[in-house]
Parts: C-alpha cells; sequence; structure tokens
C-alpha cells in the first residue's frame, strides 16, 4: 500500500455500501489516497458478491471498486466503535458516507460532532435527493433517480418504452461528482483551514450532464425525448450497418467535416446540395441524409469504412464489445486495460485503468479490493491507534470489530 498519486498524504474514511460513496472512495485512492473502508463486523458490503462473472465463488465487481483501499471492520452504532471511529477523524482528511440522510446523525456521528474532533474534516455525503428538501428523508437508487431526473426519459426510441443502460449510471455520475467536491473543499481548506460537508445526491447528477434541456423548455416548451440512435436536429451522427451486419458509427455533423464525408463517399455535391448545405438544413433533412450515408456503409466492411473516413479526417468508429475494447491497441497504450492483484484468486484481473491521466503524480493501482472484510485491522487501530493485540482482541470478541 505504498501511496503514489496527486493525493498521496491524503487519507479518506469510507463508509456505505454499493456503488456511489465507495466509487467515490476508488476515485479518490486511485489518485494516491489512503482509503480506510469500514465495514460492519460480519455485515460486508454486498458489492463483494456483486458482478456477473464467477470464478471459485468469487465476484468481481468488488475487484475494481475496491482498489487501492484498505478493508477493517467497526460497528459505528456502539459507543466504543463510535469512539474509535472518533479517533480516526483526528487523523484523517475526508469522510466519505452514503447512508440515507440522518444516519450518522442517529449515530450521534454528524458533521458538529465530527468538526468537534477535527475542524479540516470534509464529509462527503452521497444520498438519493440531497441532504434537504422534502424528499431528503427517502432511500434512492440509481434506477429511480435517473428516471425522476428526466434522463431515462430521453433513452430508448420514440414511442418506446425507456430502458435502462446496462449499468448503474446515476451511481456513478453522484460519485464522479462526489469526487469533484472533496477535491474542491480540500482545496478550500488549504486557503482557510477548515472543513465543510459535500452534499451530491443522485437525482442531481443525472440532471446536471443533461445539457440545454432545461433551457430549451424554459424558453420554447421543448421536450427533448428519446431519439433512438441519433440525436434530432443533429445530422449526419447515427449509426449504419456495414456489408457483414455490424454496426459502424458515423459522426459529420460539423460543416468541414461532413464536406469531408461526402467527398470520402465519393458525393462532393452533397456538400453544396441545398439540403445538406449547413448545419440546420441537414437537422431537417436527416432521415434522408441517413438513408444515403446507410447505402453507402452498406456495401463496404467495417474496416473499409472506418479506414477510409479515417484517412479522409471524419470522425468513425466500431461499436466494440467488452471483448473487443480489451483487445483495442489504443486503450491498451493508455493503460486503460490494467492488470489488478486479487488475491481471492491468486491471479491478475484485468480492469479499467485511472482516469485522469496526470502526468508529474500519476495514480497507480496498487491492490485489487481487499479480500476479507477487517483485513487490515491490525495495521488500523495497532499502527495507526496504537492499540495493542489484547485489546483488539477484547474488541474482536465484544462484535466490535
Amino acid at each position: 500500500m505504498n501511496a503514489t498519486g496527486a493525493l498521496d498524504g491524503v487519507r479518506v474514511l469510507e463508509l456505505g455500501t454499493l456503488i456511489s460513496g465507495p466509487f467515490a472512495g476508488r476515485l479518490l485512492g486511485d489518485m494516491g489516497a489512503e482509503v480506510i473502508k469500514v465495514e460492519l463486523p460480519g455485515s460486508p458490503d454486498p458489492l463483494r458478491t456483486w458482478g456477473q462473472a464467477e470464478l471459485d465463488g468469487h465476484h468481481f465487481f468488488w475487484t475494481v471498486h475496491a482498489r487501492n483501499k484498505k478493508a477493517i471492520t467497526l460497528d459505528l452504532r456502539t459507543d466504543r466503535g463510535r469512539e474509535l471511529f472518533l479517533d480516526l477523524v483526528d487523523r484523517s482528511d475526508i469522510i466519505v458516507e452514503n447512508f440515507r440522510p440522518g444516519t450518522l446523525e442517529k449515530w450521534n456521528l454528524g458533521y458538529d460532532v465530527l468538526r468537534e474532533r477535527n475542524k479540516g474534516i470534509i464529509l462527503v455525503r452521497v444520498s438519493g435527493y440531497g441532504q434537504t428538501g422534502p424528499e431528503a428523508g427517502k432511500a434512492g437508487y440509481a434506477s429511480v433517480a435517473e428516471a425522476a431526473s428526466g434522463l431515462r426519459h430521453m433513452n430508448g426510441f420514440p414511442g418506446g418504452p425507456p430502458p435502462r443502460l446496462a449499468l448503474s449510471l446515476g451511481d456513478s455520475l453522484a460519485g464522479m461528482f462526489a469526487a469533484q467536491g472533496a477535491l474542491a473543499a480540500l482545496y478550500r481548506r488549504s486557503v482557510t483551514g477548515e472543513g465543510q460537508v459535500v452534499d451530491t445526491a443522485l437525482t442531481e447528477s443525472c440532471l446536471a450532464i443533461q445539457e440545454s434541456t432545461i433551457p430549451d423548455y424554459d424558453t420554447a416548451g421543448v421536450v427533448r425525448g428519446p431519439s433512438g440512435t441519433r440525436l434530432e436536429g443533429i445530422a449526419p451522427s447515427n449509426i449504419y450497418q456495414s456489408a457483414n451486419g455490424s454496426w459502424v458509427v458515423i459522426a459529420a455533423n460539423q460543416d468541414t467535416v461532413f464536406r469531408r464525408l461526402c467527398t470520402a463517399m465519393g458525393r462532393p455535391e452533397l456538400a453544396t446540395d441545398d439540403r445538406f448545405a449547413d448545419h440546420l438544413a441537414r437537422g431537417r433533412n436527416q432521415d434522408e441524409l441517413d438513408k444515403i450515408i446507410g447505402a453507402w456503409a452498406a456495401e463496404r466492411q467495417p474496416s473499409e469504412i472506418i479506414e477510409t473516413l479515417s484517412q479522409a479526417g471524419v470522425i468513425s468508429g466500431p461499436i466494440n464489445t467488452v471483448a473487443e475494447v480489451i483487445e483495442d491497441p489504443q486503450l491498451q497504450a493508455r493503460g486503460m486495460i490494467a492488470d489488478h492483484w486479487d488475491e481471492r484468486i491468486g491471479r491478475n484481473v484485468k480492469g479499467p485503468g485511472i482516469v485522469p491521466v496526470l502526468s508529474e503524480s500519476p495514480g497507480s493501482i496498487r491492490n485489487a479490493g481487499p479480500a476479507r472484510p477487517g483485513q487490515h485491522n491490525d495495521d488500523v487501530y495497532g499502527g495507526l491507534l496504537g492499540l495493542g493485540a489484547d485489546e483488539l482482541e477484547k474488541l474482536r470478541t465484544e462484535g466490535v470489530l
């Protein structure tokens, strides 16, 4: 656990389970922070058993989401557990939690209590609807947040049911905004010497990425809906079926790029055709333009399409499965297909690399998710807090650890 990265020297206490809070913790750990994950004794994070693949009884969501973390157990609901946690707060910089609002307060660990122990502590709170407002007390899941925020309404095809992405997107978005808030608060602390609360909601994170949907509605009553494989009024930017039946994305909606596409297809006259001459005209005649490009693509293999358009300076690419992603030479060259040593199965497991890439203080993958709950109890409680072996055993017997 030799930390490297821009956040080397920053200590994070991660509370909560599943995706949003732990994802924020992972991002901070990727950048070099020491992340200490706290699990309830006898009730580990369910994320340990998530993931669609299974090998020797193990699943692999945990491998990447708990990477670069130390795992300890602690029952915050007990007086002694609370005392130990506050001792850790004394020595930490950031706390990340994603409980239902009011949970920390119920345990007498609200921000006022934490600040009394460490005025520089930054409390990052992730919840379904935020810490205030009429729905603050409701539990929140990504699927509902994506729907309530309007994000899911825009997915799918016109007239059909709004499907979900096969990921918990709302959780990951909230985790990203939470990590961003933690970094902003960390900088502000360097100016004022004081911490603060970072309040991140799943619903708000899903809403924040929705481009111009709100002003479009406010000014003109436009309710953006699903548009299938394309964006309405943005053309050409769609998927087109090649000769072997696979699909290729071609995005040439900018005027200059569209002219290059027309030349590459052997149809330079389309660039000056009144139907397609500029962005607005192409948006009005989107269906007709898609048919023309579709007919050209249908006569060619996907590799030929991509090579031809790449040489012409037109943006295009395949729709890869994960099997193709891990063989992608660009992603491999950038370190985005990264090995994680997973001691549960005794070998490396591939997972995503670290984003973003910092030139002078890059992050690193120092370990996969800790194999066992409480794996680092002795290191943290013995080394950091100075508890002896007898007291640690007593705490285990009492169910505090």
